[in-house]
């Protein structure tokens, strides 16, 4: 067999529908193995079953990347100039890693890391990934200006309630640990009630119950805690979602304005049997009319 016919045979299967679900089961298999391998019990079980499974799985990854390498033909580096390829190559070989000493942790991690090739395995999610990672500059922006909120808010709890409620305002870091408590809603109007009603009326949820200077802040505590979850809770979240969407649209603009990949070796090869097909039929007719033409005149 030719490197032609291989590189065609390696395209055809690559690009072949049945392929793509076939490893997408495949990587759908080896997430539910890694997750039955937690099990002491199904380990004592099933330790075999498990060894046979894992080992089929991880030279169906190597197969699935030899034919991806085999589809470029005479210019297999060109594999590894997709990212993707290159994470799931990395996933396979480091599986090669003897399981020894300090290596365990790595070919663990990488077992688990196989799951996350369904990223690879579905263009879709590709999109997303791409949304998410362009997404990252604004995000870091909008990141500093929660930063900002968060400090902000911090400094002034720390000043204003840290008599009243030192388990939560008692400096800094405890007042930012509280505020992210109170971002996320979890319990929130415990903190904003101790400091609403005093400490020593409504018992603060913290190291130290009662402050030594319980003060009820009354309408101030409420303003204090209403803009910040209003702020931090709610603005800055839309904030977020509105970035990820934004780079979720230029990620969809960039994939439809990609310029189309260079023809695949099976449209290249059907091209040139088309050509080479009409040549003949070209010939055919020359030679029809040639032989017209001779007895024309002949006659």
């Amino acid at each position: 067999m030719t490197i032609e016919k291989l590189q065609s045979f390696c395209v055809s299967v690559r690009d072949s529908s049945w392929f793509e679900r076939f490893i997408i089961g495949v990587i759908v298999l080896a997430g539910i193995v890694v997750g039955l391998e937690t099990s002491v019990t199904v380990m004592e079980r099933f330790h075999t079953l498990m060894h046979v499974l894992d080992r089929t799985i991880l030279w169906i990854f190597v197969a699935e990347v030899i034919i991806k390498v085999g589809a470029e033909g005479r210019k297999p580096w060109r594999y590894f100039k997709s990212g993707w390829n290159i994470f799931d190559f990395s996933i396979v070989a480091v599986c090669f890693v003897p399981a020894a000493g300090s290596w365990v942790a790595v070919v663990r991690l990488a077992r688990i890391l196989r799951a996350l090739r369904l990223i690879t395995a579905v263009p879709r999610l590709q999109v997303l990934v791409a949304a998410l990672l362009h997404s990252i500059p604004s995000m870091f922006y909008v990141s500093i200006l929660l930063g900002l909120h968060f400090y902000v808010y911090a400094v002034m709890g720390t000043m204003f309630f840290r008599g009243n409620d030192p388990g939560h305002f008692g400096d800094l870091g405890l007042s930012l640990i509280t505020l992210f408590r109170v971002v996320t809603l979890e319990d929130w109007t415990d903190v904003m009630y101790t400091a609403v009603y005093g400490s020593n009326v409504y018992h603060a949820q913290g190291a130290i119950p009662i402050g030594p200077d319980p003060h009820a802040f009354g309408i101030w505590a409420v303003l204090y805690f209403i803009t910040f979850v209003v702020v931090g809770a709610m603005v800055m979240i839309n904030l977020f979602i509105g970035v990820i969407l934004s780079s979720m649209n230029d990620a969809k603009l960039e994939q439809r304005e990609k310029p189309a990949e260079p023809t695949r070796l099976v449209d290249a090869i059907g091209e040139q049997a088309e050509i080479h097909h009409g040549i003949d039929r070209l010939e055919a007719e020359i030679k029809s009319l040639k032989e017209t033409l001779k007895k024309l005149s002949e006659k």
